[in-house]
């Protein structure tokens, strides 16, 4: 009876196999670096807005409390964003002509709103309370980064679920003092974890690990 197979088909379908399997292994890791990528995730990327909104000027130089213009941030789970009436406020006088300003005293002048976009963006399946953050004990820095220094605002974090998970397993480390949740560039005292235990106890801040805490 003739051979049906050469002498080295079972190395070549050996190494065959070791291709795809080697393949598989590589098109796997790709998919996972890609997923967590700063492409992917927006860390660092800057979102066009109608105006070029200077949070360094804004909050650096000028020393403007987060809560002016988010007014809403420590009592419901949208922070709110500023009206055009609160921008001219000071607009009105300050830089009252800037070509800059032009799409605020538009929109002021007749009424309708400003575009803003968001840059914290989470998706449509994932409940996140600013009021809740705040009111026990998040600094907006923790996940807004050190938006006084920043001309234009970026992503200071990937917020997917793993970083979130992170806080909402042990919260102790990221507390704040009330008198220090909108400050930037705070820093914890020396005894840290004496202070630590004391904001768990007096925020009451126990594990959150539920999927229902986000997921509603």
């Amino acid at each position: 009876m003739a051979q049906l197979f050469r002498p080295n088909a079972t190395l070549h379908a050996r190494l065959a196999l070791w291709a795809v399997l080697l393949g598989a292994g590589a098109l796997a890791g790709i998919a996972w670096a890609h997923s967590r990528s700063d492409w992917t995730t927006g860390v660092d990327r800057h979102v066009a807005q109608p105006i070029p909104f200077s949070h360094e000027h804004h909050v650096g130089d000028a020393g403007i409390d987060c809560r002016y213009c988010h007014h809403s941030v420590e009592d419901q789970a949208f922070a709110g964003l500023p009206t055009s009436e609160l921008c001219m406020h000071c607009h009105a006088e300050l830089f009252a002509d800037a070509p800059t300003l032009a799409p605020v005293r538009e929109s002021f002048a007749a009424g309708a709103p400003l575009r803003w976009w968001r840059v914290h963006d989470l998706p449509d399946f994932v409940f996140f309370d600013h009021g809740a953050h705040v009111r026990n004990g998040v600094g907006c820095e923790t996940c807004h980064g050190r938006v006084d220094r920043m001309p234009r605002v970026r992503r200071a974090a990937d917020l997917r679920m793993p970083w979130c998970v992170e806080c909402h397993e042990d919260p102790s480390p990221h507390l704040r003092p009330p008198d220090a949740i909108v400050a930037m560039g705070w820093t914890p005292p020396d005894d840290r974890d004496a202070l630590a235990r004391a904001l768990v106890e007096f925020y009451d801040a126990r594990p959150r690990t539920s999927c229902s805490e986000c997921h509603r």
